[in-house]
């Protein structure tokens, strides 16, 4: 969430900056606030000028007492005005409502040194690393793999629940399981990240304190009777650890952590069915990070390193993009996203979002330390796809495939695979 006072005080930047998202519901958002902002602060002045007013005249009442006279009438005036306060409050409480609600529904103002463009179209390519593969043979895509190897029963699992979740048998299951694996001894052994095992199902104060809702309800699956959501990422319970909080300990403060993943994603329905793309179940390995908002933009660069090393451990072809401003998150100022190379189709997945928050977050989640003065700061958050299952899974299996249909596995790969070194096509 946005501060009041900055677009109080900073109203065309913010201005300038949410119409860079190419949204002007954005905009209007922007100017509701600040007109219930004036609104409220000139009910605040009428309320204390009230109050100083009944304040005089209860001070009056007492000096007419202690001269014998008659205090009826200021009696009935102190009423009068009690009455109008009372009345005031409440439409200050009224207006603070729908100032909250207004404030929650603005995103966070896009970083100046990211691209204009209203959708993926204005990304720009930051880098490239490694080659494609070089397949001197047609490449099969991973579903057409996938059956091969006997690795995915997707129509069973499509009859257990439903399109959108996915099911891996076999040495698939073991190859998911040894890439999470794979993914957070790197984060933990080698950088520096503390491992967490999270809830899978939040409370909407989790929710919103991420910037989930009240934007995104739509695109989660919400457990109405309780009240709960299922984790549509990481991101959401490990973020939230220290939600109302005055961090004691000392930062950067990084976290990592494997979750499954869900996502009803509303608005996509046949886009990327094929397959295990684009589903409705997956897991993933997330990093989160709490900064001094002095480092936050050079731990967003270390962020996004930490999660090209997980790739580049594998041996796999990727590019990094710099996200332009109408295409980051809600919540985000600014972000990269990792893509894999799939050859079959001569397509890049996204694998990892890697996003600076700047205090967006910490904002809605009272999450805040002590700077060198004492006082509370409130922190900036960060957080990275370290990375998602199923484009990886897509990639490595199309990246690394044989002429017969065989998987050569990268050679980071194998110790969590008990020496499988290679995945055949069943008979």
């Amino acid at each position: 969430m946005l501060d009041i006072k900055r677009i109080r005080e900073q109203y065309d930047a913010v201005v300038e900056g949410e119409r860079r998202r190419c949204n002007e519901t954005y905009v209007k958002l922007v100017e509701e606030a600040r007109e219930l902002d004036t609104r409220r602060r000139a009910l605040v002045q009428e309320c204390d000028k009230l109050k100083t007013e009944r304040n005089a005249r209860s001070k009056e009442i007492g000096a007419l007492k202690k001269a014998g006279q008659d205090t009826t009438e200021v009696q009935a005036d102190v009423r009068k005005i009690g009455d109008a306060i009372t009345a005031k409050d409440a439409e200050v409480r009224e207006v603070d409502e729908k100032l909250l609600d207004t404030m929650m529904r603005i995103p966070n103002v896009p970083a100046t040194d990211i691209p204009d463009g209203p959708d993926a179209s204005g990304n720009v390519v930051v880098r490239t690393w490694g080659e494609p593969p070089k397949l001197d043979f047609k490449p099969l895509d991973h579903l057409e793999l996938g059956m091969k190897l006997g690795i995915f029963d997707l129509e069973r699992a499509a009859k257990i629940t439903g399109t959108g979740f996915p099911m891996l048998v076999g040495v698939g299951s073991h190859l998911q399981r040894a890439l999470i694996q794979y993914m957070l001894d790197l984060h933990t052994e080698k950088q520096g990240y503390t491992e967490v095992l999270p809830p899978f199902i939040v409370n909407t104060a989790s929710m919103k304190g991420t910037g989930q809702l009240p934007k995104m309800a739509e695109d989660m699956y919400h457990c109405e009777v309780d009240d709960y959501w299922l984790v549509p990422t990481a991101e959401v319970p490990v973020t939230n650890i220290y939600r109302d909080e005055i961090l004691t300990r000392p930062l950067p403060i990084y976290l990592t952590a494997y979750t499954p993943c869900f996502r009803r994603e509303a608005g996509s329905a046949g886009k990327d069915t094929r397959g295990i793309k684009r589903v409705h179940q997956f897991d993933k390995v997330e990093m989160v990070k709490f900064v001094e908002p002095e480092t936050s933009y050079d731990e967003l660069e270390k962020l996004v390193v930490n999660a090209e090393d997980v790739l580049k451990g594998l041996g796999l072809h990727y590019r990094v993009l710099k996200l332009c401003a109408g295409d980051i998150s809600f919540s985000c100022a600014k972000c990269y996203d990792i893509e894999l190379y799939a050859p079959a189709h001569g397509e890049w997945l996204e694998v990892s979002s890697c996003s600076n928050f700047e205090d967006f977050q910490a904002r809605r989640l009272n999450c805040r330390y002590r700077g060198k003065d004492g006082k509370p700061r409130l922190v900036h958050t960060l957080n990275g796809s370290g990375v998602a299952l199923p484009r990886l899974m897509i990639a490595l299996l199309e990246q690394c495939q044989q002429a017969d249909g065989s998987i050569l596995l990268p050679e980071a790969i194998r110790p969590y695979m008990r020496g499988i070194e290679r995945l055949e096509p069943i008979a």
